[in-house]
């Protein structure tokens, strides 16, 4: 064995210097060229384009407060946004992600690195959604609507709106806490809570009415609540922002001459059915506190969320001598208004002859 050791020496000192150098240089460059070939890997993985919209240069990701690794990569996965999905996880398992997972709605751009993708997804810095209502009557349409533009649940809302502690907490009760929501376009993030969507809410119903509107509330003796619920009876009385201010005048000169307001949309109101097109003398013997042709003043809640427009209108009032309103015997919209009873008969007649003759009986 000693000998054999002897000649293996031997036989490799013999070989020249030169040769033992090539060979050296050799097997360096094929370890420089596999860990080359790891690290460009590696940095493919993080750093190449892995994001690829195909309907557009830019979508959204939204991810729900329950939704966890799974869920994300099944949303992601399904439209084949990502490109290498080994990789997408591989970089997701580096940067730790799964215990960062933070809800909200994700602007997604075309050519995103999985490091860019990451790091938004972990700051949490989201995109807001523009939220909308309007033309609401009922605390269950407004819930459902809420719910559909953002991920609050419809239930959980009409749960709060229906709580009498709650309403108490932002001045209200559980009649007029739609008072509270004022109709606007709003900025708000997708993943806002019931807690968070109301408090936000109040905070822009406290910014809508200004000094300049309470006082103006207050040279009409009315409430905050009572503009609003009053604004809700002229919303519904015509879509004719024009005339509402010289509606909203008509019935604050019933309430300040102690008439009964006799407004029919509060009828329709209290029948529940919104298909009433012409309303009868049935309806004015309904039994509930809306019905303004039993009960005196106003209803104790809005019959709908009313418009900024019918809004100012109430507090931008006409100051007249007109008692009566009748809408005009065409499908303007409009209406005449009156000071006496003859007079408002008229046009009243009218009206009820045009009816007639378009076959609208109920």
């Amino acid at each position: 064995m000693r000998e054999k050791m002897i000649q293996l020496k031997s036989k490799i000192l013999s070989v020249p210097r030169k040769k033992l150098l090539i060979f050296g240089g050799l097997v360096l460059l094929v370890l420089l060229m596999v860990v080359g070939m790891i690290a460009y890997g590696v940095y493919q993985r993080i750093y190449a384009a892995n994001v690829s919209l195909k309907s557009s240069d830019k979508q959204y990701l939204f991810i729900s407060k329950n939704d966890d690794f799974e869920h994300i990569k099944v949303k992601l996965y399904a439209d084949n946004i990502i490109l290498d999905k080994a990789g997408f996880e591989w970089v997701a398992q580096m940067m730790d992600y799964k215990k960062t997972i933070k809800p909200g709605r994700y602007l997604l751009k075309n050519g995103m690195s999985n490091r860019d993708l990451f790091n938004l997804l972990r700051s949490g810095k989201q995109e807001s959604v523009k939220l909308i209502f309007n033309n609401i009557r009922l605390k269950e349409d407004f819930a459902a609507r809420i719910s559909e533009q953002i991920d609050l649940s419809g239930a959980d809302l009409l749960l709060a709106l229906n709580d009498p502690q709650k309403a108490q907490s932002y001045g209200f009760n559980t009649e007029n806490f739609l008072c509270m929501f004022v109709p606007n376009t709003y900025y708000i993030y997708w993943n806002t809570d019931v807690h968070e969507f109301l408090n936000r809410m109040k905070a822009e119903y406290d910014k809508f009415w200004t000094e300049e509107k309470q006082q103006k509330a207050q040279a009409r003796g009315m409430s905050l609540i009572q503009v609003s619920i009053l604004a809700s009876i002229v919303e519904k009385e015509t879509q004719q922002n024009p005339e509402k201010p010289r509606m909203a005048g008509v019935y604050i000169n019933r309430l300040k001459n102690d008439w009964p307001l006799q407004a029919d949309p509060t009828l329709v109101f209290a029948s529940g059915d919104f298909t009433i097109k012409r309303v009868l003398n049935k309806h004015k013997e309904i039994d509930s506190p809306y019905n303004t042709y039993k009960n005196p003043g106003l209803p104790p809640g809005p019959i709908c969320i009313p418009s900024i427009a019918s809004l100012n209108a109430v507090l931008d009032s006409e100051n007249h001598n007109y008692f009566y309103f009748c809408a005009k015997p065409d499908y303007s919209g409009l209406h005449n208004f009156a000071s006496t009873n003859a007079q408002h008969n008229r046009y009243a007649n009218e009206y009820r002859q045009f009816l007639n003759h378009e076959k609208i009986l109920k």
